[in-house]
């Protein structure tokens, strides 16, 4: 291996008071305990970027039972590869052991029949953990002893030309994960990054694997890709290298039909979603899934209408059809699914403007998600009345005002007068 460069601190942009002070603390207890502690990954990433870090991960060459002895709050965790997550409060600083070098690690049943890796429990130094991340951008490290920045990869170079570029050779590497097609995507359309052509050319081949990897691993790679504040520019990036059918499947052939109030609708979505997150408003799992099927659900729902009596239970048939389909690419949890089918449930309740109907679904818990769910479709092209101004402005108005609206030829209860008892 190459001798590192090594960025001296008045040569690099990283600053101690933009650091964590949990992670600094994690950082010093290790150094004076004698082992290397260095600030890796994203972190180190965002920071030279200008950006807020997310999470301040560590490396070390402490084994994971010598720093769990070193934190009193230090749980170890994972199967393939074990990991230290030390706890301050609900702030997580995760500690990873310096893992073995390829070759190093390169034992029987380490990978399967794909190439993909089963297990990674090999400790080494810093130099084989260099080889083994996935992209020169993530492959920095912050050293805490002399505070330099030390790059094996190039990653210095990459990030001053915006290029995502995998460590080793790009077909092996996805072979050994699939998920790093994901991350590709994720990273290029986070950070603003292009792939580079020769990280970028297996992906459009290697798409299945994707079928391989459990739909709860899916899940939370697909909310890291579309809650990064960039979803718009994810799906362009995702159809673009053909994933994007691996994941939803139903949702690709909708698309590929050249749906255009679909394809409004569901920009719409992911832009108010963007829109959310990059005002620091809290967002929901539900509403992304509810958006991505929703077409798909419309469709079932007008096959399942000629055969079923009414259009409440095509509907619901064509929802369990259609999550039922869903969650075999990507798991969605029960509490999610749940506010899938209510947002879905709503939609047509939006036509009742009078009476307790109207008062019902102003009350209903999942109102404000369902009312902006309809709003988008409005915006698309596929309502055509006045639904959203309508529902827009009676939120706006007091208890009495909307009893008003919702019931005009109601008369509101007279109030009884007390009558005074007669004096004798």
């Amino acid at each position: 291996m190459a001798e590192p460069k090594r960025i001296p601190r008045n040569e690099h942009c990283i600053s101690r008071d933009n650091i964590d002070d949990n992670a600094l603390k994690v950082l010093y207890r290790l150094q004076h305990a004698g082992f290397r502690a260095l600030l890796v990954g994203g972190g180190v990433r965002d920071l030279l970027l200008n950006h807020v870090p997310k999470d301040f991960d560590i490396a070390t060459d402490a084994h994971p039972e010598q720093i769990k002895k070193l934190f009193g709050n230090c749980w170890l965790i994972g199967r393939r590869f074990r990991l230290a997550h030390i706890f301050y409060g609900r702030e997580i600083i995760e500690v990873a052991t310096f893992r073995a070098g390829h070759d190093e690690a390169d034992d029987d049943g380490r990978h399967d029949d794909s190439g993909r890796i089963l297990r990674d429990n090999v400790y080494g130094n810093i130099e084989g953990d260099v080889w083994r991340r996935d992209f020169t951008v993530n492959a920095l490290y912050y050293d805490i002893a002399d505070f330099s920045v030390v790059d094996y990869v190039g990653a210095m170079a990459d990030i001053e030309n915006r290029v995502l570029r995998l460590i080793g050779d790009p077909e092996t590497r996805y072979r050994e994960d699939p998920v790093r097609m994901l991350r590709a995507v994720r990273f290029a359309a986070k950070l603003g990054f292009t792939i580079h052509p020769d990280s970028l050319a297996p992906i459009q081949q290697l798409g299945h694997l994707l079928e391989d990897i459990p739909p709860s691993r899916l899940y939370e790679e697909i909310l890291k890709l579309f809650h990064s504040g960039q979803a718009v520019r994810g799906l362009e990036l995702l159809r673009q290298y053909n994933l994007f059918g691996y994941l939803f499947p139903a949702t690709e052939k909708v698309l590929q039909s050249g749906d255009p109030v679909f394809t409004r609708f569901l920009t719409a979505a992911l832009e108010s979603t963007d829109k959310r997150i990059n005002e620091g408003k809290p967002i929901t799992p539900a509403f992304l899934f509810a958006a991505m099927l929703w077409q798909p659900m419309q469709l079932q729902a007008e096959i399942y209408k000629q055969t079923e009596e009414t259009t409440s239970l095509a509907m619901q048939k064509a929802i369990a059809s259609v999550l039922g389909d869903q969650i075999r690419a990507i798991s969605i949890p029960r509490r999610f699914s749940t506010v899938v089918r209510d947002i879905w449930y709503l939609q047509h309740r939006f036509n009742n403007r009078h009476g307790r109907r109207a008062r019902a679904l102003l009350e209903h818990n999942k109102f404000r998600a369902a009312y902006d769910f309809m709003c988008l479709r409005s915006k698309a092209g596929e309502i055509t009345d006045d639904s959203c101004e309508w529902w827009t402005n009676i939120q706006g108005m007091t208890f009495e005002q909307q009893e008003r609206l919702l019931s005009p030829g109601k008369k509101s209860p007279r109030k009884r007068s007390k009558k005074k008892p007669k004096s004798d």
